[in-house]
Parts: C-alpha cells; sequence; structure tokens
C-alpha cells in the first residue's frame, strides 16, 4: 500500500546553550503512517513535537537522523511540494499586500496565468467565507481570525493532494471554527488527505478518522479514535423533566447508580446494561423524560490526560 505520509524513526535534537552546549530531544524516532483520503489528527501539549515534525516534513528544519515520505516521494524531493499545502500555526505574510493580491501571488508562485490566479483567489476567499468587503484590504488590518482564512486559503491555492495544518482553529470564533471545519471535512469529499495538529479536541473528535498523541517527542498512542477511546463498562442515561429527590425513591432497590445534576437535566450512570430498562420504568414513575442512553466511553480528553 502507498501512505501518503510514511516516517520512520524520526529524530531531531538541538543544541542548546551557550557555553556548555547540550543536545535536547524534541523528537524521539517517530514512526507513523497516513493513509490516503483520511484526516489524521496529531495532537499532544506544548514542547511534545507536533510543530517540530511538521517543519522536518515541510524541509524547514532538517532531521538529525531517520526518514520520511510524502505522496511515496522522499521529503528531499522539490518535486512533490507542488502536491501539497501548508498552513503554519502562527502565519506571517507580507502584510502590505491585500488578500487578493497576496493568493495572486501565490498562484504567480506554482506557475497559473494571470487570468488563472485572480479568479483562483477569488473562488478560494469566497471558499474561506472571508467577507468580500475586505478582499482588497491590506493584510496588516486584518484580525487573527481573518489571517487565518487567508493562510487557509493560501495552504489549498495549488490544488493539493495532501494539505498539513497546524493549529487551523487558531484565532476563530465559534462560528468561523464550524466554517473551517466545514472545509475540511469538504477537502476530505475531494479525495485530499489532511494532516492536522489541533489543541481543541472537540475537533479533532469531529474531523479525523485516525489520531496520533505525541508525549515528550515519543508516540504515545496512534489508531482510531473507535480503538483508543476504550468502552468502559456500564450505560449513560440523561433524563430531564424530574428531580434526583422524585426519581431516587423510584429507583431499582439494591443498586447503586450514580446521579448527577447536567445542563440537560440528570445523568444516571448505570454500571450494567441490563438495569436500563429498571432506570427507565422508574422515571416514568417519577414522571421524568428520557433524553438519551449510550455507553459509556472514554473521552479523547480523559486519554490525552492520561
Amino acid at each position: 500500500m502507498t501512505y501518503a505520509v510514511e516516517i520512520e524513526n524520526l529524530t531531531k535534537d538541538y543544541e542548546v546553550g551557550f557555553w556548555r552546549k547540550r543536545k535536547v530531544r524534541a523528537l524521539d524516532a517517530l514512526s507513523l503512517t497516513v493513509n490516503p483520503g483520511e484526516i489524521f489528527g496529531f495532537l499532544g501539549a506544548n514542547g511534545a513535537g507536533k510543530t517540530t515534525t511538521l517543519k522536518l516534513l515541510m524541509t524547514l528544519i532538517f532531521p538529525t537522523a531517520g526518514t520520511a515520505r510524502i505522496l511515496d516521494h522522499d521529503i528531499s524531493d522539490v518535486t512533490m511540494h507542488g502536491r501539497i499545502g501548508y498552513l503554519p500555526e502562527n502565519p506571517y505574510f507580507y502584510d502590505y499586500l491585500t488578500a487578493l493580491e497576496f493568493l495572486a501571488f501565490c498562484g504567480q508562485v506554482f506557475g497559473f496565468s494571470k487570468t488563472e490566479r485572480n479568479d483562483r483567489a477569488k473562488q478560494l476567499l469566497t471558499h474561506v467565507r472571508l467577507d468580500e468587503n475586505r478582499w482588497n484590504t491590506q493584510l496588516r488590518k486584518f484580525s487573527k481570525g481573518m489571517l487565518q482564512r487567508v493562510g487557509l486559503a493560501q495552504a489549498i491555492v495549488n490544488d493539493p493532494d495532501i494539505v498539513f495544518l497546524d493549529e487551523p482553529m487558531s484565532g476563530l470564533d465559534p462560528i468561523g471554527r464550524r466554517e473551517v471545519r466545514d472545509l475540511i471535512a469538504s477537502l476530505r469529499q475531494e479525495g485530499k488527505t489532511i494532516f492536522m495538529c489541533s489543541h481543541i479536541l472537540s475537533d479533532i473528535e469531529v474531523l479525523c478518522d485516525r489520531v496520533a498523541i505525541l508525549k515528550s517527542g515519543k508516540l504515545a498512542h496512534v489508531g482510531k479514535l473507535s480503538d483508543l477511546q476504550q468502552q468502559v463498562s456500564g450505560v449513560e442515561i440523561v433524563v430531564s423533566g424530574t428531580s434526583e429527590a422524585r426519581l431516587q425513591p423510584a429507583m431499582p432497590a439494591g443498586n447503586s447508580f450514580h446521579i448527577a445534576s447536567s445542563p440537560a437535566g440528570l445523568t444516571i450512570e448505570v454500571p450494567d446494561e441490563k438495569d436500563v430498562d429498571a432506570v427507565i420504568h422508574a422515571l416514568r414513575k417519577a414522571g421524568g423524560k428520557l433524553v438519551s442512553v449510550q455507553p459509556l466511553k472514554q473521552s479523547l480528553e480523559e486519554l490525552f490526560l492520561n
């Protein structure tokens, strides 16, 4: 099988100090693969090595040891670079250009004709939902969220096969995050591969087919979310329209159910699935309403913290 990204024992050491220099290992023998057409989430605490990995893949820095391939080409093969897109964590653009001028310049770098790059710039700014009234505004007058949209547009200006995104939701309000999530999902529908780093775990849960978690430069977990979020024994029942004082007397005797308040009403943790019917029967006696029944699973946040 040909992987979109194939990393083998990738290692990066930095020298720190002035008089007595010492080596600090930012990335330690990282090995993983990314399948074509998937959204791959790359997680880790600050300093875990996520951005270092992306910079190595983009050949902005060079590895101490190990190899990496993108689209079946070694990362040193410059012919492959025209097939990838990249949004860094803190994009910095020549800020006296307008949004249209900047994207037209990016199109020129990729060899587009004047008509093609102008049309492509307008198409992309519409795609990332940047207000048309700001298309001819200099980038230095843009907010962080607006710059992030322009950065996303430049990452796909060449219609790449794979897009690398470092914190793509940074600086975006809730509406902007939703729009960017939809944009990333649409790229997958077009058959593109997405490799994204993010600290926003809810976005990872919604978007990603598989995730990898780095800890101190080493790979701690990798796999499908459904496999990583191991099911915990028990069921969670969410109810509304009643109180714990009314519900508790109607609950089956001899069973210990954990009942807690939640924004939706009450949350009941049932240790055994066979007791669900009895809890629902007690709920009806207490005059409550069933909201949801779902198996208890380890959240991505719990997995990340552990």
